[in-house]
């Protein structure tokens, strides 16, 4: 599974989230800043998704951050720290 993949599904990543929100991964934006054999470094970007009770969408906010990815030995992502 490639960082972006990864990152798509993860549930760590929503730590970023403010206000209980998703994220919505259309908006999701992934920098790569480091890369070795056993890490990457990225910096990210997305929108979270504030609700309303009545299940409309009530605001749209920008969040951002950069997170560690730790890699097993094929390349696959095995875990991701918020940084």
């Amino acid at each position: 599974m490639s960082v972006e993949e990864y990152l798509r599904s993860c549930r760590e990543l929503s730590q970023l989230c403010g206000q209980n929100g998703w994220i919505d991964n259309d908006t999701l934006k992934v920098q790569i800043e480091q890369r070795d054999a056993r890490h990457v470094v990225a910096a990210v970007d997305f929108d979270e998704v504030i609700m309303e009770g009545a299940g409309c969408v009530a605001e749209r906010v920008r969040r951002w951050g950069k997170v560690q990815l730790h890699l097993r030995d094929g390349g696959d992502v095995s875990g991701l720290e918020v940084l």
